[in-house]
């Protein structure tokens, strides 16, 4: 059946995938009845719509996979089974009207309550227009109390204006006016009460409140599941999985971001505590390039969770000094006495070979649909389509999510399901994957000094001569992309 999903204006590469995800996570984890949801779901526009207008119809199973789809989204706003829609409200008189009276009387029974909702986009809507535009729907025969909390029905009449491009929004072509049952809408109290600000422990690079819930969900992260982020650093991915039941696991080469952090009560364990969350079954001092894991120790995780380290705010590092690294020295053994303050010497890990790393090491651990879910860099000037993304043979890219940081710098979020088992051809396959990735990739990936390229001192001088090239943005100026 087809519903309408309206979506919050924000963050609007996401929206379609988290969906689509949420679609499989109940199918296949919660509710094997639905039967089986396609990775593409069916969508389309109302007509004339921009694809970045926040109104889609998405065609569902069922009605109540459609609820658990809009009661967990970050990005949902509500989902609606629409009764009538139209240009005007005599279309949509009609519309309603028109739309068969066994799907709408079980709802406007006498002994039901019921709740109608006035809402718009792109324009303002008084509280007396709200009452005139309610008691114009006296054609619709409600036979229920009107309730305004917590009723049985709640309806929705939306309007869309025809506002043109003049007030930083997606064009409208034309005026749209829906109105519809609430079949299911979003908890946004997630959002504040796990928002940043007011975290117990924090470092430089800790993940966004509203992003890190958006990746748990790509992750299909549930109860029963285990998650890993070998970047842990806070944790604050892990405690977005913690929240929907998921177990988690993280590492981070700083021994003291995962043991330390600034005392007994400011930690990475703390920040589990505040939320009253399950604490991860371990936090692992280990490096990304030389993992911890048992040679014969394959298929653990059901999903993999991170933002690399790319050289913006923090650089990647990994084992090894100088000296070691240039071989004057063989490696040491840690005194005995020293082992308990001893923070091992690293050097500069470019994001190259991160990824690499991370891909290998999804390959080997996660189960077999198991997802990973991380952020990759892309430099603006280049033509985003053109992008050349990570490949490993074990997985196939199922979505990719811009997010535009700044002029010249966006970051993508990356979803891969693994649909192979790895083996040591596999692993080979993916070397070579691998070096042709690094002959075709610019070289800020492999010096792994993303910082220069985005922030260059050479910025201000192409700006002032008026380099059309970092000066003019290919893509539309509205309130959404940037966000």
């Amino acid at each position: 059946m087809w519903y309408l999903c309206v979506f919050f204006h924000r963050l609007l590469d996401y929206r379609r995938p988290e969906v689509e995800s949420l679609a499989q996570l109940f199918a296949s984890f919660e509710d094997p009845q639905n039967g089986d949801v396609p990775s593409q779901l069916q969508w389309k526009l109302p007509p004339h719509y921009h694809a970045d207008s926040p109104f889609h119809f998405v065609n569902l199973p069922s009605e109540q996979l459609a609820r658990k789809i809009a009661n967990r989204s970050i990005l949902v706003k509500g989902m609606y089974e629409l009764w009538g829609e139209g240009g005007s409200y005599e279309e949509l008189k009609e519309s309603v009207l028109s739309y068969p009276d066994e799907r709408k009387l079980s709802y406007l029974d006498s002994d039901s309550t019921f709740k109608i909702t006035v809402d718009s986009f792109g324009k303002v809507i008084s509280l007396e227009e709200q009452k005139e535009l309610i008691h114009g729907l006296s054609y619709i025969p409600f036979k229920g109390r009107v309730k305004l909390k917590n009723p049985d029905h709640n309806f929705w009449l939306i309007e869309v204006d025809n506002y043109g491009g003049n007030n930083g929004l997606p064009p409208i072509v034309q005026k749209r006016i829906f109105f519809g049952r609430e079949v299911g809408v979003a908890d946004r109290k997630l959002i504040p009460t796990y928002q940043l600000k007011s975290r117990n422990y924090l470092g430089p690079t800790a993940m966004d409140a509203e992003m890190a819930f958006l990746m748990a969900n790509q992750a299909l992260a549930t109860s029963g599941t285990l998650i890993y982020d070998p970047f842990v650093g806070t944790g604050s991915i892990l405690v977005a999985a913690a929240h929907f039941g998921a177990m988690t696991m993280g590492a981070d080469i700083d021994i003291r971001v995962v043991r330390d952090g600034r005392g007994p009560d400011r930690n990475v364990w703390s920040n589990f505590k505040q939320y009253g969350l399950p604490m991860p079954l371990g936090l692992l001092r280990a490096d990304n390039n030389l993992p911890p894991w048992r040679p014969m120790l394959k298929e653990v995780f059901d999903a993999i969770i991170c933002d690399p380290p790319y050289g913006v705010r923090a650089g990647g590092r990994k084992s090894g000094g100088r000296k070691l690294l240039k071989g004057a020295v063989q490696p040491y053994t840690v005194p005995d006495d020293k082992r308990t303050d001893h923070i091992p010497s690293t050097a500069p890990y470019s994001l190259v070979e991160c990824v690499h790393d991370l891909l290998d090491l999804a390959a080997k651990m996660l189960v077999m649909g198991g997802r990973l879910v991380f952020f990759y860099p892309v430099l603006r000037e280049e033509d985003f389509k053109e992008t050349h993304f990570p490949e490993h043979p074990c997985f196939k890219l199922i979505s990719s999510s811009e997010q535009i940081l700044s002029s010249r710098y966006s970051r993508v979020l990356l979803t891969m399901v693994k649909t192979g088992p790895y083996t040591e051809e596999i692993a080979e396959a993916a070397r070579i994957k691998h070096i042709e990735f690094k002959e075709n990739h610019l070289k800020w990936l492999e010096d792994g000094n993303l910082h220069s390229a985005v922030f260059s001192p050479a910025d201000a001088q192409l700006t002032e001569a008026g380099d059309s090239k970092f000066t003019k943005d290919p893509k539309p100026k509205y309130r959404g992309k940037y966000v």
